[in-house]
C-alpha cells in the first residue's frame, strides 16, 4: 500500500502519474493499493470523487486510512468508491480497556462489512487486541504484534514464509 499525500492527491495529473509508474515498474494495477485520508477528500468533493473513480477504473484498490479521526461523515462511505477502511490505531490502542473504543471499533467493523468494505485495524500490538478483532471478524490487522518494520530482504522472506503459528515476524525475522 502507498499513502498519497494531500498535495499529491490534488495534482491535476495524479492518475496519469500513477499509470506511468505502473507501466515503468510492470506492477499490475490490482497489486497496488492507494491509501487516502478522510480530510484529503473534503476540500473539493466533486474532484475527489472523480479522481477516486479514475483510480478505481484503472483497477487500483483504494483504502480510507485513519478512519474515524477525520470528519467521518457516513455519507462519504457511500459516495467514495473505496474498497476498505483502515481503523486508526488511536481506537485500537486501548481497545480492551475502554468500552467506548470497543464500541466504536465494533460499529466500524459492522458498518463496513454491511457496505461490502474490508476492514483493516492499525496498530495491533497485543494478543488481546487481536482476539477482540478476530471475534468481530475484522478482515486484516497490522501492527507490531504482526511485525515491526522490516528491511527489504527480511520483508521478502516474511512474505514468502509467514511466521509459524503463535509467533510473529518480529520474533522470527527482525534482525536484532
Amino acid at each position: 500500500a502507498v499513502n498519497l499525500s494531500a498535495r499529491q492527491f490534488r495534482e491535476a495529473n495524479i492518475c496519469r502519474q500513477v499509470d506511468d509508474i505502473l507501466r515503468e515498474t510492470g506492477l499490475l494495477p490490482e497489486q497496488l493499493e492507494l491509501e487516502i485520508t478522510e480530510s484529503m477528500l473534503i476540500d473539493d468533493m466533486v474532484k475527489a470523487i472523480r479522481t477516486l473513480e479514475q483510480f478505481r477504473d484503472m483497477g487500483l484498490t483504494l483504502s480510507m486510512d485513519d478512519f474515524g479521526t477525520g470528519y467521518s461523515s457516513l455519507s462519504y462511505l457511500k459516495r467514495f468508491p473505496i474498497h476498505s477502511l483502515k481503523v486508526d490505531q488511536s481506537f485500537i490502542r486501548e481497545l480492551t480497556e475502554h468500552s467506548q473504543d470497543a464500541a466504536i471499533v465494533t460499529a466500524i467493523i459492522t458498518l463496513a462489512r454491511s457496505l461490502g468494505l474490508k476492514v483493516v485495524a492499525e496498530g495491533v500490538e497485543n494478543a488481546a487486541q487481536l482476539a477482540f478483532l478476530r471475534e468481530r471478524h475484522c478482515d486484516l490487522v497490522q501492527g507490531y504484534l504482526i511485525s515491526r518494520p522490516l528491511p527489504p530482504e527480511a520483508f521478502a522472506r516474511f512474505v514468502q514464509t509467514p511466521p509459524a503459528a503463535g509467533t510473529t515476524a518480529t520474533e522470527t525475522e527482525t534482525p536484532r
